[in-house]
């Protein structure tokens, strides 16, 4: 899967080398000169500086051949503009923004954007996620863009969960664990995964289930 972001902020950070390490086919775009040279140390060639509101520098990122493209800027106009160009000009099967207004989610939604998640409520470490193609963005988008939120928790040792492999936790229906922080190791959680004290766990979940699941971990 070919996966654009665009935004080289921590989320966009973040996510890339997330979708890295899952060995996708990542493209990563970020305007601002100060930040592309540790950007590029970090990801090499999957790395592209330009304005990504442009259709040329889309064009150059292949687009058009793009499965999904994610807009994780700190602009909710920029995130917009992108993902329009990209679908209306590519024909992106997928498009993904990040919304820093709540208030712009249902703009986005009427505008064509496939799914939003809002950041208003992520904490620095926070992996946005919108992401990994098989536990992420399906489940975004069955979860309804704008019903969902993204948490980050941090277990207590006296968690119900402390202990556990993730195949033995029962969640809240409509959520799902995105990753666990863990100092400054990124883990993509797996049934065997096992959780210790200190882990802080990134979920995704309905809003309605969102007390349910805090009230879990």
């Amino acid at each position: 899967m070919y996966i654009i972001v665009v935004g080289g902020g921590k989320v966009g950070y973040n996510l890339t080398k997330l979708l890295l390490a899952e060995e996708h086919e990542v493209l990563l775009i970020e305007k601002d000169k100060t930040k592309t040279p540790g950007l590029s140390r970090e990801f090499g060639e999957a790395l592209m500086e330009g304005n990504g509101s442009r259709v040329s520098v889309l064009r150059e990122a292949g687009a058009n051949r793009a499965d999904v493209l994610v807009a994780v800027t700190g602009a909710d106009e920029d995130n917009l503009v992108i993902c329009q160009v990209a679908k209306a000009v590519f024909k992106c099967p997928r498009t993904i923004a990040r919304v820093n207004d709540p208030m712009n989610e249902s703009l986005f939604s009427a505008l064509g954007i496939d799914a939003t998640v809002s950041s208003t409520r992520l904490i620095d470490s926070l992996i946005e996620e919108q992401v990994k193609a098989e536990d992420m963005v399906i489940p975004l988008v069955t979860l309804r863009a704008g019903n969902v939120e993204i948490i980050e928790v941090d277990l207590s040792r006296s968690s119900h969960f402390m202990g556990k492999k993730v195949r033995e936790i029962q969640l809240p229906e409509g959520s799902i664990f995105i990753s666990i922080i863990r100092g400054d190791e990124i883990i993509i959680p797996k049934g065997e995964t096992e959780l210790i004290p200190g882990d802080k766990v990134v979920a995704l979940v309905r809003k309605e289930a969102e007390q349910a699941l805090r009230e879990m971990l």
